[in-house]
């Protein structure tokens, strides 16, 4: 394995820089960050200019093609994650790619096989697997703390939270609204502490009923006059061993919270809370709750990154899979069909 893992960015906007590049120089001598790439000149020169990016380029396909990369970071909008990902992995990438995966369950489906086919890794930037919250309830969830796992609630809420920036109000480009962004999040780290039960039959609901209007927004000013997702979620999977999962999501709905991101476990040893973290139990004829007095403070994007090239380095399988990515893929698919048809649909394989 090399001793300094020679990565390129592909699109260079926010995540990209806040979450990624700053966390990619926290790695040290280990990392070379050595290209970017943007479609928007300007943004890409900005960004190699800010991070001291020796090679800057408007084309990936160039990029791919004049640089020797080692790993590449796709950050760009969930339409381009497939046919990005998949041409990084062609030229002998590993890959770690923004969520939700795609745009489609077959979409998730050929980057496994690609990433396969390569024999290189792939990833998905599920940053909330490595939240010290969610790392504490994991051992307690394979340690056996909860017991069977049989219902999960998944909230990814916002009162007014429509992003004023970006294409995340786009869905030829997104794909969706809150569920395909912030619930993908929350559905994810459920599932992951789950263990990622097959799904058996999805039903889901979606809205737009705030964010084709104008309003007050707390994340800036959208354009609501182009508005084209939905701004609220409802749903419900049943798995195939017989739990079930209830979610919500919305970037805009009538709340009292600004925002919530959490995750609810119920098992038939325990149960738990996991933004803040709390764990429910009946101990010695006495119904307690258990709360950490210290977490790590290390931040998820950090760890990720961190993680991200030691897999890269030394072979150590990743946190999030390629086949976790077209289970969750599929799931997403299913909500919107749902929502769509006004039928549940059954997820067969």
């Amino acid at each position: 394995m090399a001793d300094v893992l020679r990565v390129g960015v592909i699109g260079a906007g926010a995540i990209a820089r806040g979450a990624h590049l700053v966390n990619y120089q926290k790695c040290g001598e280990r990392v070379e960050v050595a290209a970017v790439a943007d479609t928007v000149k300007e943004t890409a020169e900005e960004c190699a200019k800010r991070f001291s990016i020796p090679r800057v380029f408007t084309r990936y396909e160039e990029m791919l093609e004049k640089v020797e990369l080692d790993a590449v970071s796709v950050c760009t909008p969930n339409k381009f994650h497939a046919p990005v990902t998949m041409a990084a992995l062609a030229a002998g990438c590993h890959v770690l790619c923004e969520k939700p995966p795609a745009m489609t369950a077959e979409e998730a489906e050929r980057m496994a096989q690609a990433a396969e086919k390569a024999g290189k890794i792939l990833t998905y930037g599920f940053h909330y697997r490595h939240a010290p919250e969610v790392e504490a309830l994991k051992r307690f969830v394979d340690a056996g703390e909860l017991g069977e796992i049989y219902a999960a609630r998944v909230h990814a809420l916002r009162r007014r939270g429509i992003p004023g920036w970006g294409v995340f109000t786009n869905k030829e480009l997104q794909g969706g609204g809150p569920l395909i962004d912030i619930g993908v999040h929350m559905l994810d780290t459920a599932l992951y502490l789950m263990g990622y039960p097959e799904p058996e039959v999805v039903l889901g609901s979606t809205y737009q009923k705030l964010g084709n209007r104008k309003g007050v927004g707390v994340m800036g000013d959208w354009d609501w006059k182009n508005f084209s997702v939905e701004d609220m979620a409802r749903g419900m999977i049943r798995f195939k061993n017989g739990a079930s999962l209830i979610l919500e999501s919305a970037f805009a709905a009538n709340l009292d919270p600004l925002e919530e991101m959490n995750v609810t476990l119920m098992g038939d040893e325990g149960g738990a809370d996991l933004f803040p973290l709390k764990i429910y139990q009946e101990k010695h004829d006495t119904l307690v709750n258990i709360t950490p007095a210290h977490l790590p403070e290390k931040g998820s994007y950090e760890l990720e990154i961190e993680r991200f090239v030691d897999s890269c380095l030394t072979g150590i399988p990743p946190l999030s899979t390629p086949d976790q990515g077209v289970v969750l893929q599929r799931l997403i698919h299913a909500f919107y069909q749902s929502a769509e048809t006004g039928e549940a649909v059954k997820l067969d394989r």
